[in-house]
């Protein structure tokens, strides 16, 4: 994953679905009758999405996450809804996370995650997001959240199995010789309503099981699996009342301890860690500081961490990793373009970004990639238009490392 002579370029995971794939998306959730057509599609826009990537500068690919569902043009969660169709002891159908009006209070030493509509963010920005003209949650499409009413298994083998192969033909078909597919980390994937399990840690440890079968599939296929991980940073707006720091860092732990448990043994080299404050296109002014989180996202058994750096939130929080000390034989993978805002990045801002980090952790250790997912939160003409942005950005960066 380092560097030689030049900065490698990636993204975060999320590319945009065409709209025949879209299409045939929806037509697969409603009456999933003529599966051979679907994976012949899925096949080929995957290879179609490498190969653009690869038009694009982008020298790390992943297949867009295609074989992750999405339910629309607009879609902020199929990075976290397609685990809904893969981990077995779920009774799928409930509220829209984003619609649940409960009101779940926290206590100091006892941490509770409340609903999507108490978030404190939301709270304080009422208006704003009740407001369909204020592009915060425009266009999405409601999509219910299933409770655990059983054991959670591990069902999606062949699913997986399906990513693999689709990625790896289309990366041959390119000349890659490697790339990534994005999971679901067990934090995330047990932030849903649950009936079952006694203890939040129990329910995170069986999601830890089930998702370990995904990461060794990716692994084990040669390839690099990233983690998706946003609860790490999301969740501290989704307790209410604002808890204690050192408080969340304990609920926290659970979760990273849960997830080193669940990739064990698996080679750290093709691991990546993505954490970032959440993809929708709100205020975000109750995100918890990346200084809270930093360290607790080294303790993270990955070879190398994705996050964002590029949020206008959070893009001056680079100067964090002064004080932080990397590993040598890890990367960095800094978002240098957002997927939060329809300004295309000018590669001289893109360069700039990148040289930051290389200053402080050496050009070896810096890996130019996107926020969050660009697939559902940008139009397709501008997430493009931003790939190549990067890429142009990290062509400057290594001219000037490099000389």
């Amino acid at each position: 994953m380092h560097n030689t002579d030049f900065i490698q370029t990636t993204h975060a995971g999320s590319l945009p679905r065409s709209a025949e794939l879209l299409a045939a998306n929806a037509a697969m959730a409603e009456n999933p009758e003529d599966p051979a057509a679907f994976e012949e599609l899925l096949a080929q826009s995957v290879k179609d999405v490498v190969t653009r990537q690869r038009e694009a500068g982008i020298t790390l690919p992943n297949d867009g996450e295609y074989g992750h569902t999405m339910s629309n043009s607009v879609d902020y969660g199929a990075w976290w809804n397609y685990s809904f169709s893969r981990l077995g002891g779920l009774t799928q159908g409930g509220v829209d996370r984003w619609q649940s009006t409960e009101k779940v209070r926290s206590e100091p030493g006892r941490i509770r995650l409340t609903s999507m509509r108490d978030r404190r963010d939301r709270e304080r920005f009422d208006e704003a997001y009740n407001d369909p003209n204020s592009f915060i949650l425009t266009g999405r499409k409601a999509v219910p959240q299933p409770t655990v009413t059983g054991p959670i298994t591990y069902v999606g083998q062949e699913a997986i199995q399906r990513d693999v192969a689709h990625l790896k033909e289309a990366l041959a078909a390119n000349g890659f010789e490697t790339g990534f597919l994005p999971a679901l980390s067990p934090g995330s994937a047990s932030r849903i309503a649950n009936e079952y399990y006694t203890s939040d840690e129990e329910l995170v440890y069986a999601c830890a099981d089930a998702m370990r079968e995904e990461y060794k599939a990716i692994v084990e296929a040669g390839l690099t699996v990233q983690i998706d991980d946003p609860s790490i940073a999301e969740n501290w707006d989704m307790i209410n009342p604002e808890p204690t720091v050192e408080d969340y860092l304990a609920f926290t732990q659970l979760r990273v301890e849960a997830l080193n448990y669940a990739i064990r043994d698996l080679p750290q080299e093709q691991i990546r860690f993505h954490l970032c404050w959440g993809s929708w296109h709100g205020p975000h002014t109750t995100d918890l500081p990346f200084a809270d989180l930093a360290q607790t996202m080294l303790s993270i058994n990955a070879g190398s961490y994705s996050f964002e750096a590029a949020n206008v939130r959070h893009e001056h929080e680079w100067k964090v990793w002064r004080d932080l000390a990397l590993p040598e034989e890890k990367t960095v993978v800094p978002g240098v373009v957002s997927h939060a805002t329809n300004v295309v990045e000018h590669p001289e801002l893109v360069a700039d970004r990148i040289e930051r980090f290389a200053q402080i952790l050496g050009r070896e250790r810096v890996i130019a990639s996107t926020d969050c997912g660009l697939g559902g939160r940008v139009h397709p003409q501008i997430a493009w238009a931003k790939l190549e942005a990067l890429s142009e950005g990290a062509r400057l960066a290594s001219q000037r490392l490099w000389g």
